[in-house]
């Protein structure tokens, strides 16, 4: 054993980060909504970054749990931190497996619950063998296991599938074990291991379901409440668990008020989040076109995992955290993003390690063979330097492509949207990479800021010079340019905002093609779709306009109150 317990944790997790989207597009049983690999990122993210005290990280599990997989994970993994690697770890697997069986109300076989099981048979029957060889062993059990799970349940049947969840397990337990045991970690090929089960077959199973998906926590005014044990009647996919006095419940259901009055009267729901379980399921069902080679971006580029399901291209997140909390960049919500601002809770931006990079780029050769990296700008994150190194040794064949955009935030996203527009219809994978590269050269974007607090607290400008310029109500107007982020002009309020954006649209006018123009929110949305959008439109009425939310990574250094226009004059 050479590893820790933690640093096998964090490994698992960033593996779960990394194969999040092929989860979510496999996921089908028990709802095909689409949401296993975002709910198991969610609910694991604590373990990538343990606390040194046990007991916190468990109440981080605790409250982090989101969806049906996601809190049966959280259940199993609880029961891990109770013991420790060697002869505890056998204890501690037969803990988290019986805390996971327990914690759903129609626990079934032939989920990630048979993953646990079989783990813990595995483990005990693999304690003479050497490091290498219990490894191979256990890994390879775990695999049959997920293997057979698209024989145990009938949608996976139906769909060809393997479950969603038990292939996440498989993928954390495969970099834990790795880590936790060998020298020289050498992950599974997932692609191959699983090929002819990753896709879901003909139409998508399930069909469109109604209603709403709740995670909540109640702090219960006496343990254990008679009535909470009848939410069968308004819910089902029923997880629940109480820790410290208080309640955590996954349950899907078509009555959200009745479910709210009913944990009211037991006590007092400090946590609520739903998902509408409609939109969802037709989210999931409308499949991605095919595309003549596969794009793959960054999320710094003002994309939404929505957008990289619709034109199936792949995005590479950085971390945002929260106060405490560790987020994937597509995975936070922005409503709590920009009230923590506004409240004063530290928030900040980091890059994820060289180790879930390069698995990005592995797994995406694996999948589609060829791909497009249309690379946030080198100026602003090591991201183009860690891909041309890991070039160096793991791609000879230059299967991976990869442009420096020189560019962030709008700039790269609308270019990115537009190269997976053309790449539906291009002739061959070269044309695509000539547009993508136009397309970054091309695209402007212009942001502007209500405050300056927000870049001198990240560090990009001075704190005197912050309020310097708050006081004079002078407030930049930023650039994402290969050079850097560069300030382009000075405005005084949101008229002088308006007509400086406008302004610079006059160089779309005779563009001689449809414009395509991104406007960019921050937590103002309505303010962004309902005064500027419709002055954009009758500036150039030919133009197509799509309203998204500013890259968040761009959100924490500028702030709430910030909005931003890009704009890529041809689009052909």
């Amino acid at each position: 054993m050479t590893g820790d317990l933690f640093s096998a944790l964090r490994a698992g997790t960033e593996r779960i980060s990394v194969w999040a989207d092929l989860l979510d597009s496999i996921n089908v049983y028990p709802v095909a909504d689409g949401d296993t690999g975002r709910n198991l990122t969610i609910s694991l993210m604590p373990l990538k970054s343990p606390a040194g005290d046990r007991s916190v990280l468990i109440e981080r599990l605790f409250l982090t749990a989101r969806g049906n997989s996601g809190n049966i994970a959280s259940q199993f993994f609880t029961g891990l931190l109770s013991g420790d690697t060697g002869a505890g770890l056998i204890d501690a697997v037969r803990e988290g497996t019986q805390r996971a069986w327990q914690a759903i109300a129609d626990p079934r076989p032939g989920t990630m619950l048979s993953v646990f099981s079989e783990l813990e048979r595995a483990l005990r029957e693999t304690t003479g063998d050497t490091d290498a060889a219990r490894v191979s062993i256990v890994l390879g059990r775990l695999r049959d296991t997920v293997l057979k799970t698209t024989g145990e349940l009938t949608p996976l049947q139906d769909a060809h599938v393997v479950d969603a969840g038990a292939l996440g397990m498989f993928i954390f337990f495969d970099a834990f074990f790795n880590v936790l045991y060998l020298d020289e970690p050498l992950f599974a090929p997932v692609h191959d291991l699983f090929r002819d089960y990753l896709t879901v077959h003909d139409t998508r199973p399930g069909g469109i379901e109604s209603g709403s998906c709740v995670d909540a926590v109640v702090r219960l005014n006496i343990p254990s409440p008679d009535s909470l044990k009848n939410l069968s009647l308004i819910g089902e996919s029923i997880v629940s668990r109480e820790y410290g006095g208080r309640l955590k419940l996954h349950i899907h259901t078509k009555d959200q008020s009745s479910l709210r009055d009913i944990l009211s009267r037991e006590g007092t729901i400090v946590q609520w989040a739903s998902d509408d379980l409609e939109a969802q399921t037709k989210t999931f069902s409308a499949v991605p076109a095919s595309r003549t080679i596969h794009i793959m971006t960054d999320a710094a580029g003002s994309l939404t995992r929505d957008d990289a399901h619709t034109l199936g291209i792949t995005l590479l997140d950085s971390y945002i955290t929260i106060g405490t909390k560790d987020y994937p960049e597509t995975r936070v919500d922005s409503q709590e993003l920009y009230e923590a601002m506004s409240g004063g809770i530290k928030v900040t931006t980091s890059q994820a390690s060289i180790s879930e990079r390069n698995q990005h780029y592995e797994k995406v050769l694996g999948l589609y063979g060829t791909a497009l990296y249309l690379c946030v700008g080198s100026v602003y994150t090591g991201n183009y330097s860690a891909v041309m190194e890991w070039k160096k040794t793991n791609d000879p064949g230059d299967r991976l492509k990869v442009i420096d955009s020189g560019s962030a935030s709008g700039r790269l996203g609308l270019a990115a949207l537009a190269t997976a527009e053309v790449s539906r219809t291009a002739s061959d994978g070269a044309a695509v990479v000539d547009f993508a590269g136009r397309a970054a050269a091309a695209c402007e974007e212009y942001i502007f800021l209500d405050t300056l607090s927000y870049l001198a607290a990240s560090g990009r400008m001075s704190k005197t010079g912050a309020v310097f310029g708050d006081m004079l109500s002078l407030k930049p107007v930023v650039s994402p340019l290969p050079e850097g982020a560069k300030k382009v002009g000075m405005v005084r309020n949101r008229k002088d905002q308006i007509a400086f954006a406008l302004k610079k649209l006059d160089t779309c006018a005779d563009s001689g093609d449809h414009p395509l123009v991104m406007l960019e929110y921050t937590d103002n949305q309505s303010w962004v779709a309902g005064e500027i959008a419709p002055l954009v439109q009758n500036r150039l009425p030919d133009a197509k306009i799509i309203i998204h939310p500013l890259s968040l990574t761009t959100g924490v250094h500028t702030g709430p109150g910030t909005w931003g226009i890009a704009f890529l004059p041809v689009t052909s």
